[in-house]
């Protein structure tokens, strides 16, 4: 790399920076975009120079939108009863696959991870407390969907107490249930294939 152009080289070290992007690979998709039609990456560029203008979280559920709502949470098709609390949008995007559930979402961006100094407070679960507070009655069942490893499974048992308490405090009967162990311990939800995630609600439990 020490050979590269400087301009070459560091977009080879930016992109060595991305998940699961070695030297190797970073060097390949560098020459890639170098032998890119100027058009195409311009047109590239624009979109990757406007991502964090035009992405923002939408106000509901905390998806990613280019809109103060998301498009999940403004069709009218689904069933607003119930809502899949889940660690990461890419999480969502793996429930979206195969139309395998017709509900919506929570977003947390995140799980209590101790270890990594993220606390309760750094995530959105009282956002999700808020949510579930201000629609009251209307909430049938919140189905706890973060990951089955150990800061998963932590992060689910705290929104569950939460939930437990707010029902008490106001007097709701909704249903709190974790999703059925289709799920491997330890696996994550974005590279589960949507039969996986087809059993997991079905056979989700009380929880």
């Amino acid at each position: 790399m020490s050979n590269f152009p400087p301009s070459l080289r560091q977009i080879a070290f930016f992109l060595e920076r991305l998940p699961g992007i070695g030297e190797k690979t970073a060097n390949r998709l560098a020459f890639f975009f170098l032998h890119l039609p100027e058009r195409d990456l311009k047109e590239f560029a624009s979109y990757v120079s406007q991502l964090k203008t035009k992405i923002k979280l939408c106000h509901i559920c905390l998806n990613v939108t280019e809109k103060d709502v998301c498009d999940i949470c403004s069709d009218p098709k689904r069933d607003k009863h119930i809502i899949t609390v889940v660690e990461e949008v890419l999480d969502l995007i793996s429930f979206e696959t195969g139309d395998i559930y017709q509900g919506v979402y929570h977003v947390l961006h995140g799980k209590i991870d101790p270890l990594n100094h993220i606390a309760p407070e750094d995530i959105h679960i009282d956002d999700l407390l808020d949510r579930v507070e201000k629609e009251k009655k209307s909430v049938r069942e919140i189905i706890l969907a973060t990951n089955p490893d150990m800061e998963g499974e932590a992060t689910a048992m705290f929104i569950r107490n939460k939930l437990k308490e707010l029902k008490k405090n106001l007097k709701l009967t909704f249903s709190i249930t974790r999703l059925g162990y289709g799920l491997p311990i330890g696996a994550n939800l974005e590279y589960a294939d949507y039969m996986t995630l087809r059993k997991a609600i079905e056979n989700r439990n009380k929880y």
